[in-house]
């Protein structure tokens, strides 16, 4: 499949734009099997983490609509390029920061802050920005809802490839201590950006082909994406206070050490991860199901994954409930995803999908810091707060009549 970028002499293949996704979400992933042991070696409590990640999210989506707004002002690839170099800062900072912690240079209040500004505000502003233009470039050439369900579809299986390739990854180099994968997620996000560099063509942004005049900027209450905007949130929400606790949960219930738990962590994320890539991309793409019907089936499978969870003592249970859970999110967010740019013109696909990421990353402002509050006070609590999220999401997109089959905008 070829995008093509609109008054371009030539286009970018979409395996070409899907790598450079899959890199800068893979370095992303790479940390998470290192973040809770990481924690306890430099004397951080749990909700440190939870204030890492929640920062990173607040960052992602003060900056998102920003980036969507950019993506229809100056074309893809300039926002591209700029996330990507965003990503790569962070990162390393990231990594300097956690080798001081680790040699007894900084103190835990130290670490923190400088976590704060490598982790959260440098490399939160830049990896929002390269699925905002991704999916705006792929909504804006596409046609049919078919079609453009099933790139969409492919950009979340790249996310879904990285769940399962970043966890590996870091277990893989935890023969070489949690320096390990803390120094490999800024080299893999590097070859994001020299990706994005080299083989993304530029062209004209989208609002250079379109009448002048006043343009009003999306919102999440556009009465037109709210219902399917606030599905979504019930259901990433869930996701987000299950996935920054995984390594908590497994070390806690399972007993294991630091080292065993980057193992572990790591293995559960690898088979979920796998489940979304096939879901994502093989089964979505063959069902060719409408948005709102994949919103449907999904949920209530991501619910049942959930309620799963709650009493699941052992890894191969814990795994299970993973995977059952990343089915149902691999039907799921496809549709949430891809319902929004039906509803709009090709000159608001990049607002729109500006708009889909600051709700999606609101869930991940809310989740990891509510998810680890709760896990101080008892480890079962957020797991039930996430039941509660995704059952609501999935009453919401049952009994809603606008979640039916999306009309397309032309």
């Amino acid at each position: 499949m070829r995008v093509d970028v609109q008054g371009a002499d030539r286009g970018v293949r979409l395996p070409v734009l899907l790598f450079g996704v899959l890199a800068v979400f893979t370095a992303q992933q790479a940390l998470t099997p290192v973040l809770a042991p990481l924690a306890r070696e430099v004397g951080l409590a749990e909700i440190a983490i939870g204030l890492v990640i929640t920062g990173a999210a607040v960052v992602f989506t003060a900056t998102a609509l920003w980036w969507g707004r950019a993506v229809d002002r100056f074309g893809h690839r300039p926002v591209m390029l700029a996330g990507s170099a965003l990503a790569v800062l962070g990162l390393l900072g990231f990594a300097g920061v956690t080798q001081a912690a680790l040699a007894g240079a900084l103190s835990p209040g130290g670490t923190l802050a400088l976590m704060v500004l490598t982790r959260s505000v440098i490399f939160g502003a830049g990896v929002g920005a390269v699925p905002v233009a991704a999916v705006a470039l792929i909504a804006a050439a596409t046609k049919d809802e078919r079609t453009r369900t099933k790139g969409i579809g492919q950009v979340g299986a790249m996310q879904g490839l990285a769940i399962a390739l970043g966890p590996a990854l870091g277990g893989a180099l935890g023969f070489a201590g949690l320096l390990g994968p803390v120094w490999a997620a800024p080299a893999v996000a590097a070859v994001a950006l020299l990706v994005v560099a080299v083989a993304i063509p530029g062209g004209p942004p989208a609002a250079r082909a379109r009448p002048a005049g006043k343009r009003t900027a999306l919102r999440p209450w556009d009465r037109r994406l709210w219902p399917v905007l606030a599905s979504g949130f019930g259901l990433y929400l869930a996701l987000s206070m299950v996935l920054v606790l995984l390594g908590f949960l497994v070390q806690d219930r399972l007993g294991l050490t630091a080292a065993q738990t980057v193992t572990a962590s790591g293995i559960v994320s690898f088979g979920a991860g796998v489940v979304l890539i096939l879901v994502q991309g093989v089964v979505v793409p063959k069902l060719g199901w409408p948005a709102a019907r994949l919103l449907r089936v999904g949920a209530p499978i991501a619910l049942l994954a959930l309620l799963t969870l709650l009493g699941a003592g052992q890894l191969w249970m814990i795994a299970g409930s993973m995977a059952l859970l990343a089915l149902g999110i691999g039907l799921a967010v496809p549709g949430y995803a891809t319902a929004p740019t039906l509803l709009v013109g090709p000159e608001e696909q990049g607002g729109v999908a500006g708009l889909v990421q600051t709700v999606t990353g609101s869930t991940f402002v809310i989740g990891p810091l509510g998810g680890t509050a709760l896990y101080g006070v008892d480890p079962a609590f957020p797991v039930l707060a996430s039941v509660i999220a995704c059952g609501l999401a999935t009453a919401f997109v049952w009994l809603h009549p606008a979640l039916r089959p999306v009309p397309q905008v032309t």
